[in-house]
């Protein structure tokens, strides 16, 4: 009898052990709420970033730098909310882009001589928000993330078209954009835990919508270039450090 009770003594600390073993490695790795800031580059996707007069809808949009927050709020063990606010600039057109446009207007209008004067810059702000999912082990943890939100532009480059210049001056006008649209996309980091309350990271994030407006002045709309929409598509890769709670 007293045999017996040491054997089940025994066994029931191994299965005491196990389960407190098995409840801390949850503990390492489950996901914590984390708050940060993100900077990096901006990197203009598809017709956002062509050069082609022919396109309406290229944006002539240059790779630029970005800053941000960055938080993630977890529901369910290693479930959450992420949510992110990003500024970005991606520049304005180059004296190449404004010949670039000057030649296409004049050989769709059959003007003798065209100027195209760009001013301003691609300004803009992103707010989105989704679900995530983190993956820990040991000391990095894989984020996942689905967005959606919006895309606030500050401004766009205007365009100001002068035909015939030396005749008639026939002019017209591309205005800045300071449009709001809905935005989706989705991100991916990798965070490595420096200490057990702060994170460093890389972060890629994809950003799309092709809802922002542009609106014109005195553009015949004859056959030429006649830009009313600007989708906007890009990568933006980021360092970060985030701070645990």
């Amino acid at each position: 009898m007293k045999k017996n009770l040491t054997v089940l003594t025994a066994i029931l600390i191994t299965l005491f052990s196990i389960q407190a073993k098995a409840q801390d490695d949850d503990l390492d790795n489950q996901a914590k709420g984390y708050f940060g800031f993100l900077g990096g580059f901006s990197m203009p996707l598809g017709a956002y970033k062509s050069t082609n007069y022919n396109n309406n809808n290229a944006g002539f949009a240059q790779t630029g730098l970005m800053a941000g927050l960055d938080a993630a709020f977890y529901l369910h063990k290693n479930f959450g909310i992420g949510i992110t606010f990003t500024y970005q600039d991606q520049g304005e057109l180059t004296t190449n882009d404004d010949q670039n446009l000057a030649n296409g207007y004049n050989n769709s209008f059959g003007k003798e001589q065209t100027t195209v004067t760009s001013v301003g810059r691609y300004q803009s702000v992103n707010l989105l928000a989704g679900p995530q999912y983190s993956f820990v082990r040991k000391k990095f943890t894989l984020d996942l993330r689905a967005d959606a939100g919006v895309i606030k532009n500050f401004a766009t480059p205007s365009l100001i078209v002068v035909f015939d210049y030396a005749s008639n001056g026939e002019t017209f006008n591309q205005f800045s954009s300071q449009s709001l649209a809905v935005a989706y996309g989705g991100s991916a980091s990798l965070r490595y835990a420096f200490s057990d309350a702060w994170d460093v990271g890389f972060r890629i994030n994809y950003v799309n919508t092709n809802d922002l407006k542009i609106e014109n002045a005195g553009n015949p709309n004859t056959g030429g270039r006649f830009q009313t929409q600007l989708p906007v598509s890009v990568l933006q890769s980021t360092l970060s450090i985030m701070v645990k709670f």
